[in-house]
């Protein structure tokens, strides 16, 4: 679709009060999902966090790696197993996790913001301690009682080391990092990415986390589109994972929105990665897109 330039003025304008608004603050993105893997959505998603940047904004990029660790497992005949949507790591996939999300995602994002112009620096948990992690339980609902699954080395965060990334925030870098916790022995923890994110964005008292997701939001009943929630409260979304409303690979986006905004972040918002310039739409227009879970 060609715009006239009227058109093109008319956007500017209509971006111009969040520019305003948001100039200075810190926006959490949760990055993950197909536009991880889709390089036309990759490129949409650098530009989005460099343009984000360069107006004013201080980003901070949190990535998953599912896909990644997936494929890399299934190359060594490794079945992925998965409980509550966490993936069961044993010490062998968790050493193969902190490869692939250090050693190749981590770098590949960086790389692919610097090559727009901007300077970002990748993180693991482990340097400078930025994540201090326990074992999690997986929390398996049955009915009205839940069950706690211990699988493996999946981390909880304990403690997010904000000094290092107000550093690099104040000196004009964009802080990525890669979702691998460090335990009280030196052991590696592969945390949910989801997690990490809430836990940065309520750390850093962040304006807004953004997660991005494969899907368009929250729906009441995933097959009739008719039901799709915009705004989700606290106690609605608990209710909602209770009765099983949000369940599998859903529940630790929407546990991670609830925990973002106890932590003192201000918004939060999922919203679907697979749509061009996902981030530009929900920060940047009025309208926004997919749901947002609030207080």
């Amino acid at each position: 679709m060609e715009f006239s330039s009227k058109d093109k003025a008319a956007i500017l304008v209509e971006a111009l009060p969040y520019i305003q608004k948001f100039f200075g603050k810190t926006i959490v993105i949760k990055y993950g999902g197909n536009a991880m893997v889709n390089n036309e959505l990759k490129a949409k998603v650098m530009e989005d966090i460099a343009l984000m940047k360069y107006v004013g904004i201080r980003p901070v990029v949190v990535h998953g790696g599912g896909p990644d660790i997936t494929g890399f497992l299934q190359k060594i005949g490794k079945k992925s197993e998965f409980v509550s949507g966490l993936r069961v790591t044993d010490e062998e996939t968790v050493q193969i996790a902190e490869m692939v999300l250090v050693g190749k995602v981590n770098t590949e994002i960086v790389s692919l913001l610097n090559h727009r112009g901007v300077k970002a620096v990748g993180l693991s948990g482990k340097d400078a301690e930025l994540i201090r992690a326990k074992k999690k339980l997986a929390e398996v609902y049955e009915g009205e009682t839940v069950r706690m699954v211990d699988i493996g080395f999946v981390g909880e965060v304990e403690k997010i080391n904000v000094d290092i990334l107000n550093d690099l925030l104040d000196q004009d870098y964009i802080p990525v990092i890669a979702p691998i916790g460090v335990g009280a022995n030196n052991e590696s923890y592969n945390i949910n990415a989801d997690y990490v994110a809430a836990e940065v964005a309520g750390a850093l008292h962040a304006e807004k986390l953004l997660l991005l997701t494969d899907i368009e939001g929250i729906y009441k009943d995933y097959h009739d589109k008719t039901t799709f929630v915009s705004t989700l409260t606290q106690d609605e979304a608990k209710e909602m994972i209770k009765d099983g409303t949000i369940a599998g690979g859903m529940i630790p986006k929407v546990e991670a929105c609830l925990c973002s905004l106890e932590a003192g972040a201000g918004k939060t918002h999922i919203i679907d990665g697979r749509l061009d310039h996902s981030l530009i739409l929900e920060v940047f227009t009025p309208q926004g897109i997919g749901t947002e879970v609030v207080r």
